[in-house]
């Protein structure tokens, strides 16, 4: 089965074709960046705009690439949610128009068990039981994954997600969007040592994440400070040192708690080097091992959807021919993960 996948949930069109004996044929992405980072973060609006600029053409680069031979796909993967609901709409609405134009079916899938699932378009790809740290825009928490599509959130964030903590903390130190890799670009130079951010909720049991506080910590510190280049590098080092040691902290009670000895990174945050160091150590010192996507799978992207799409189309695709003219379609701007059900 060839699927092609469409993601459209934030600020990045991202087209991918999987198909289910070759593997990953082609994947394509339109990045946002450049409008959005005079804002300091992502534009509703302006992203709904840049998706309908971008998916068509998008999506024709991708069918023609040769290495998928102009063939038309079996079946459409769209993103449904979660996500900003004028950007799920474009998605979601061009991935369904062209699966009734071309008689074939369609599926919407959850946006966040397509980080999940993203590692298994490795060679040395997980296989459940394990535990995901999903780390990714809006959205932290761990899941015990005890097969594709039953799932139970152990924790999650209370308030900012890492990545929302992240975007923030940058802004304020006046490091440009997206947050992440330039909160990491500046933490090179940082000095360890000159400030130490607290690990929030580590000193109590469970598995729920806090972030508000670390960056109302990182603006009374920067405030305390001038913001030399120097200064600017420090923070940055010591918010990240918190950010990432307060996530490993929870994947090892999570592993623990579980005994599973398998754990899944994925999201944005997921492809930062420091927080990778950790959790490799981590593992070795429990005997278990961790799995990450490739960095440019790390972020939104079409081929994982596609996957998911693939994962789940399979054991149905023959009932789905027969919805294939159904016109109705959905978005979810909020989705509970664990309310999904196994393909």
């Amino acid at each position: 089965m060839r699927v092609l996948g469409i993601e459209s949930s934030c600020d990045d069109t991202g087209v991918a074709i999987y198909d289910s004996g070759k593997g990953l044929l082609v994947h394509r992405l339109a990045s946002q960046i450049d409008t959005h980072q005079k804002y300091g973060g992502v534009v509703p609006e302006l992203a709904a705009r840049d998706h309908i600029r971008s998916i068509v053409p998008l999506i024709d680069r991708v069918i023609r690439d040769p290495a998928n031979n102009g063939q038309r796909p079996d079946a459409i993967a769209y993103t449904e949610g979660p996500g900003l609901a004028g950007a799920l709409l474009v998605g979601a609405s061009v991935g369904k128009s062209l699966a009734m134009a071309w008689g074939i079916p369609s599926i919407g899938i959850h946006h966040m068990e397509g980080h999940l699932l993203a590692p298994m378009l490795e060679a040395d790809a997980p296989e459940p039981p394990f535990i995901a740290l999903l780390v990714s825009g809006g959205h932290t928490m761990l899941v015990d994954v005890q097969e594709i599509g039953r799932y139970t959130v152990l924790g999650q964030t209370l308030d900012d997600a890492a990545g929302e903590a992240f975007d923030k903390t940058a802004k304020l130190l006046g490091l440009p969007y997206p947050g992440g890799p330039a909160i990491a670009g500046a933490a090179l130079k940082g000095s360890a040592g000159r400030f130490r951010f607290p690990r929030p909720m580590t000193n109590r049991p469970g598995l729920d994440f806090s972030f508000s506080g670390l960056k109302t910590f990182a603006l009374t510190t920067a405030q305390d400070n001038d913001l030399d280049q120097q200064t600017i590098a420090d923070i940055a080092y010591a918010f990240e040192d918190a950010v990432t040691e307060t996530l490993t902290i929870k994947c090892k009670r999570a592993l623990v708690q579980t005994n599973h000895k398998q754990l899944v990174i994925a999201g944005g945050v997921g492809a930062n080097s420091v927080l990778r160091g950790k959790i490799d150590t981590l593992v070795n010192t429990l005997d278990a091992k961790a799995y990450y996507p490739r960095i440019e799978f790390c972020t939104d992207n079409g081929a994982m959807i596609a996957y998911a799409g693939c994962r789940r189309l399979q054991d149905s695709f023959v009932d789905t021919r027969a919805e294939t003219n159904a016109m109705a379609f959905s978005i979810r701007a909020r989705w509970p993960l664990d309310s999904l059900s196994p393909p």
